[in-house]
């Protein structure tokens, strides 16, 4: 009764169109108020967390990521990347659409934002792929979908946040992502060139190999960023936090002094850009874990729980039950408030189940992946809507074909654990006596 009350107070606030950084804390502060014993104690609590909810050293790690990703973003690496993308699949029957999917998977191992990466990729590749004679349609839908990528490959800010919210390794969810991401980009690539064969789309002329060679190295300085920082944390030298830093620190080195595609007089505007995304994001999180204390403190997670277990239901249910209301909350909110609110509730019944938390991470993400390309709040959607200028109606029909793969490989992750675990249990057998990861030992 208490959860129902609580969710009813947070729909009626989501209704009548608060924002859901307000409309969380406003749950919070009604269901206080109105529904249990409110005194001076409760309201030194509630300022308390609010004030005491960013206190996480894995949640400096979204600012730092932020700014690197708007670095690159201004700084004009994404055209370089997609001409490495272009020369290297461009020959083949939908090269340009294949070489927008690769493009994509490139730049969010550099941005960690879904929307980032459509409109970097986007406002280059859509025009070009116009002009060669691509629909507009499918265009369109292929870099809405593509962009999803921007949320699973590491480093990807949505994982960070699950880790802050379900105190689970950064690191290890870095490692969940990089075969699951690496899966759904050559899935996309290969419907994009059945798609692509059966219409006779136009391809452009093989690259030489020295072109791809030079291309690779123009792009040299951008693809060394998801060396350094994957490599310096599963090679000990810093934490997932620490590697943000280094990201944003060599992204404007990156930008500014080595292909000098950056003015320093754009930084401010630049620095106030992230500042801005990164305080929308932190204002999330932190009414968000406010949120999560209330359901804590009335015992939701835990009668939730003891629910399942009185329903005998089996590991592959709750899995289904997962999924299903994930992509539902995906139809209306955004991905971070998705797993700060859903991923403390979820976590002990997959516990008591036997499912691995890194697991449950992935197939959140792939959720809201699946949830950025469909309405009517699908924030790729309406970046490929701005940039094509179509109607969210055509976007969606553009983007109708690669979610229905996207849903068959949902239900592949969900139920093969080990596509997502293998790197893992690979990575962690043995614990380096090196740096630590982000809460705890490098590898335990």
């Amino acid at each position: 009764m208490t959860a129902a009350l609580i969710m009813a107070i947070l729909v009626l606030m989501l209704i009548t169109g608060t924002p859901i950084s307000i409309a969380l804390g406003m749950t919070v502060l009604a269901f206080m108020l109105f529904f249990s014993s409110f005194d001076m104690m409760t309201v030194n609590i509630i300022s308390q967390r609010l004030f005491t909810g960013l206190e996480s050293f894995a949640i400096m790690a979204v600012p730092f990521f932020v700014l690197a990703g708007a670095f690159l973003t201004d700084g004009g690496v994404a055209k370089k990347i997609i001409k490495f993308a272009v020369n290297l699949v461009g020959w083949m029957p939908g090269g340009l659409a294949m070489a927008s999917v690769l493009a994509c998977a490139f730049f969010a191992t550099l941005s960690g934002s879904s929307p980032a990466t459509v409109m970097a990729i986007g406002s280059l590749m859509l025009p070009a792929m116009v002009e060669q004679g691509y629909p507009k349609r499918f265009s369109t839908g292929v870099l809405a979908c593509s962009g999803s990528l921007g949320i699973l490959i590491p480093p990807s800010i949505v994982l960070i946040i699950y880790a802050v919210a379900t105190d689970e390794s950064t690191g290890k969810l870095f490692v969940a992502g990089i075969v699951p991401g690496i899966l759904l980009a050559v899935l996309l690539m290969g419907v994009t060139f059945v798609y692509a064969k059966k219409h006779n789309f136009p391809t452009v002329p093989k690259a030489s190999l020295g072109e791809v060679w030079r291309s690779f190295l123009d792009a040299f300085w951008g693809i060394m960023l998801v060396v350094i920082v994957m490599g310096g944390i599963y090679g000990g030298v810093f934490t997932p936090t620490e590697a943000a830093a280094v990201s944003a620190v060599y992204a404007f080195i990156c930008a500014a002094f080595i292909y000098r595609t950056l003015k320093l007089r754009d930084v401010p505007k630049v620095l106030l850009h992230a500042a801005n995304t990164s305080s929308m994001l932190l204002y999330i999180i932190t009414n968000a874990i406010l949120f999560n204390f209330l359901l804590t403190s009335e015992q939701i997670p835990q009668q939730l729980s003891e629910w399942v277990v009185a329903q005998e239901m089996s590991h592959w249910q709750f899995l289904l039950v997962v999924n299903l209301v994930l992509l539902l909350a995906g139809q209306f909110m955004e991905p971070s408030s998705i797993i700060l609110i859903l991923a403390p509730l979820f976590l002990p019944i997959a516990a008591h189940l036997g499912i691995d938390p890194i697991h449950l991470g992935i197939i959140m993400t792939i959720n809201m992946e699946i949830g950025m390309i469909t309405p009517p709040v699908g924030l790729n959607l309406y970046v490929a809507s701005h940039l094509s200028h179509l109607g969210l109606s055509e976007v969606t029909k553009g983007a109708f074909p690669f979610v229905l793969v996207m849903l068959v490989y949902l239900a592949l992750i969900t139920y093969v654990p080990d596509i997502s675990l293998v790197l893992v249990d690979l990575l962690y057998d043995t614990p380096p006596a090196t740096a630590p990861l982000d809460g705890g030992p490098a590898f335990d």
